[in-house]
């Protein structure tokens, strides 16, 4: 017994074989915790979630056992560290700061997690109703919540770390002004997106057209908007010009207008003319595709190579590529309306009338005149 005693308190430099081997223990004691009581709290809560059909519930417990179990390890490396500096203020009180400091930043990264599965939650219960946490407003709210945490967690660390936080609040009162002065864009920007997600002139995925930009909204963010057009570059534009800007939303279309003029020849007779009105309007009263509510066959104006024909009308379908399809089947049925009324559609030509020149003596005694 008193060898043992003897070797326990023999001295490696400036700890004895005792202080190492507590310090060894709470390190490996902080180990075994972490793995067997973070693992089956970990394991009963991820049973618990996978009874629904949520994704937001796995990503809960995963936010609190993954900081839980790092916590536990920062723990025995600060009992280690706090037992080794006994009788070292100076490195004592470093490590409480540090730890303070460290344990801060774990629970904003457990709180930014947490965030995460609240805006997945908000997601997946947007969809299942008509709430108005649509695509575009749960990504600012996490935007927002994140920015959050970190400004807390932030100022926490600073203040455990020693720094003097009512010192720094007062440094940035006294240079508020010059502050104020270069974030006015950022919050005229953060109005502009609060604006545009309170009024919903459009939603991520909705197809716009501003200025000379036209594309698909990807996110409205805090700063920006970015915009995919479709040449496939990407646009951000500040949320406060969109929110000043005249913006025309193509997807709120009911339907999607066609305007064209088609003109032919002027050796077209009356008769023929009214044939070719009455057989535009059958085909596009019988066409499926074609709207029924309001539609427009006229001949309108005698133009300077061609009689007119205006044919209005709307597609049922919204959708580019299969009103296209429409447009084309219309166009081709009424090529073959003309061809099959002996017509000709007309292009743009002139004709030049010659006067013929008057005999010699004529032209003589006009001159005598």
């Amino acid at each position: 017994m008193h060898d043992l005693i003897a070797v326990w308190n023999h001295r490696l430099g400036p700890w004895s074989v005792g202080e190492l081997v507590l310090a060894l223990a709470y390190l490996l004691a902080a180990q075994v915790v972490r793995s067997i009581v973070v693992a089956r709290l970990s394991r009963r809560l991820l049973n618990l979630a996978s009874r629904t059909e949520t994704k937001a519930d796995d990503m809960a417990v995963q936010a609190v056992t993954g900081p839980l179990g790092t916590i536990v390890l920062l723990t025995g490396f600060y009992l280690a560290l706090r037992l080794l500096a006994a009788g070292r203020v100076e490195i004592a009180s470093m490590g409480d700061h540090l730890f303070k400091a460290l344990l801060t930043v774990i629970v904003a990264w457990g709180l930014f997690r947490l965030v995460d599965a609240a805006a997945v939650f908000l997601s997946e219960l947007a969809r299942r109703s008509d709430s108005p946490l649509d695509d575009s407003l749960v990504p600012l709210l996490r935007k927002a919540g994140k920015l959050l945490i970190g400004i807390l967690a932030f100022v926490l660390a600073a203040q455990n770390l020693g720094y003097s936080v009512s010192g720094l609040l007062a440094g940035l009162g006294l240079g508020g002004f010059a502050f104020a002065l270069a974030a006015k864009d950022t919050i005229a920007n953060l109005f502009g997106g609060v604006t545009i997600l309170a009024d919903r002139p459009f939603r991520a995925g909705d197809w716009i057209t501003f200025d000379q930009t036209d594309g698909v909204v990807e996110e409205i963010g805090l700063r920006s908007t970015r915009i995919r057009t479709f040449a496939k570059t990407v646009v951000s534009v500040p949320n406060q010009t969109l929110a000043n800007a005249t913006v025309e939303n193509h997807s709120l279309m009911p339907k999607r207008r066609v305007k064209q003029v088609v003109g032919v020849t002027y050796d077209t007779r009356p008769d023929q003319m009214r044939e070719l009105v009455r057989r535009v309007e059958e085909l596009l009263r019988g066409h499926p595709d074609v709207h029924q509510e309001f539609m427009l066959v006229k001949f309108t104006d005698f133009g300077p190579s061609s009689l007119d024909l205006l044919i209005y009308y709307f597609t049922a379908t919204t959708d580019w590529e299969r009103h296209l399809a429409v447009r084309q089947e219309i166009n081709l049925a009424v090529m073959d309306i003309v061809a099959e009324l002996g017509l000709s559609i007309a292009f743009p030509t002139q004709t030049v009338h010659l006067r013929p020149e008057a005999p010699l003596e004529i032209r003589r005694r006009e001159g005598e005149a």
